[in-house]
């Protein structure tokens, strides 16, 4: 008799799951559809950054070897496309298109105070749209960190609910007969943190290189705006 009922109660993980109502699987499938897809994001995520990154840092030191715009301009042409030359051939593109209004009308040839403002911006749109294209899926990351907890939640509250229940069609109170279902219910909180956790981790690890990586493109921008100053351009 000792056997049959020691048999019958989950002595793992997986028979937990394998035992678990349909409704507990249910919630368990969500969470490893979004435990694959966080991670897949992540790995992604983790080649792109070290790819841009990469390719900012050579460029960048490049760039501050440069001392006048034609060298630069020439840089940009010979360099791997990168966030940081989009963003040296857009301020390039608006000095050459400001300069032919400019000499259709006779002005001088420099940027009044509101071209350059006009330039910052452009420069900002630029960096914008770069970070934008950046950080596409990074917020998934964080919609998985706060959603599956919610969902374990939900899945150890219906699975208790249904072990008490079973509890009061059987008539019998013991720890053993509630044990299982209680274990069975928290099954699904325990799969949600460890799908949550590493999300959430590495929603804030991407956000902080994003950040950084926003911060060093508007440097740069204002470093193209200052050599197109000291050559007199502005």
């Amino acid at each position: 008799m000792f056997w049959q009922v020691s048999a019958a109660v989950p002595s793992t993980v997986l028979d937990l799951v394998r035992n678990a109502t349909i409704f507990s699987q249910g919630v368990l499938v969500v969470l490893a559809l979004l435990s694959l897809a966080s991670w897949a994001v992540m790995l992604s995520k983790w080649v792109t950054f070290r790819r841009v990154e990469r390719a900012a840092a050579s460029f960048a030191a490049d760039f501050h070897k440069a001392k006048r715009l034609e060298e630069v301009a020439s840089l940009a042409r010979r360099s791997t496309p990168s966030a940081h030359t989009r963003v040296l051939e857009r301020a390039l593109q608006f000095l050459t298109e400001t300069r032919v209004v400019q000499d259709a009308a006779g002005a001088p040839a420099t940027l009044s105070a509101s071209q350059v403002q006009a330039l910052r911006l452009v420069l900002d749109a630029e960096t914008n749209h770069e970070r934008d294209a950046l950080g596409t899926y990074i917020p998934f990351l964080a919609m998985v960190g706060s959603v599956s907890p919610l969902l374990g939640l939900m899945g150890t509250v219906i699975g208790v609910i249904n072990a008490f229940l079973g509890v009061a069609r059987g008539g019998s109170g013991n720890l053993a007969a509630v044990a299982p279902g209680v274990a069975e219910a928290l099954i699904a909180t325990a799969i949600a943190l460890a799908v949550a956790i590493p999300a959430y981790f590495g929603y804030n690890l991407f956000a902080a290189r994003l950040n950084r990586f926003d911060g060093e493109l508007d440097g740069f921008g204002s470093e193209v705006i200052a050599l197109m100053a000291r050559e007199g351009r502005i």
